[in-house]
Order: structure tokens, then sequence, then C-alpha cells
């Protein structure tokens, strides 16, 4: 199976590596990762905050997947344009992994495809982690100086 997992990941945290392993774990024939271009990444934001550049976000990336890959899976990461580029462009990938989040995203996307004569996507959902505080890790938390990227509460003595 072919496995795509997209987004901004910056700054990265223990959210996105379950992600990354959910598609290491099921991506046996490859596994593709779109991170948002510099451009995207601003356009795609609820709130305005700081973004790592494209460059920064590849390089932690590459390095989290070094450590998380148990299965040494061929691994390509691509440049995103657009929000659903490589799941609706890609007719080659097989799965893509979401958040509980962006799943409902799923169905769009699939109809995107089959409009194109392409397989649907199976969704694999990767469950949210959560900091200590029993709240959702996020980059925006974490930006904000509310936690680090382990989800450990900081400012708390």
């Amino acid at each position: 199976m072919r496995v795509a997992v997209a987004g901004t990941f910056g700054p990265l945290h223990d959210g996105h590596r379950t992600l990354f392993e959910h598609a290491l774990r099921f991506g046996e024939d490859a596994v593709v990762v779109a991170l948002t271009s510099d451009e995207l990444a601003v356009e795609t934001r609820h709130e305005p905050r700081p973004i790592p550049s494209l460059e920064e976000r590849t390089r932690l990336v590459t390095d989290a997947l070094g450590d998380l890959d148990r299965w040494d899976r061929e691994i390509e990461i691509r440049t995103l344009e657009t929000e659903d580029g490589i799941a609706t462009d890609e007719p080659s990938i097989d799965a893509l992994v979401v958040s509980p989040e962006t799943a409902p995203e799923l169905e769009g996307i699939n109809e995107q495809r089959r409009e194109r004569g392409f397989e649907p996507l199976s969704g694999i959902v990767a469950p949210y982690v959560f900091a200590d505080d029993g709240e959702r890790i996020s980059s925006t938390r974490i930006v904000n100086g509310e936690i680090d990227e382990h989800g450990r509460v900081l400012g708390e003595d």
C-alpha cells in the first residue's frame, strides 16, 4: 500500500509523529509526505502564527521519519502547493493518514478522485495525542508557549 500524509508540520510535535508512525506502519509500498509550501502554510492557517520555513520543516520531518521508521520504508517528501494536491492528483496513492479533525475531508477528496477516474483512498485515522493537561497537542499551543512538542505544560512550577 502506498500511503500519504500531508500537513504543515511546524512546529513539529508528538501528534505529527503519530501521523508519521501510522503512515510508516501501513505504507508497505511507499510513504509520501506532502509538506505545505510556505505560501500554502500561511493561507491555510485558521489563526495567524509563525511557521518555520519549508526548508526547516523538511529537515525536521526527515529527521523524525528516520527516527520512527522501523520498517525501512521508501519515503518521498514532496511540496504541497494546493490544499488537496497529492490526495486528489496522485493516482498511485492508496491511503491517506488523517487526524480525527480532518477525517471528514476524505469524502470530498474521494469525490474528486472519482471524477478524475482514480480509485478512492482508504482513510487511516491516527488518534489525537494529548498533552499532560488533557488537551490536544497542537502547533498553535506550542507557539503560544502553553506546551512543548511532547505535551508537557510550560510555565507551571
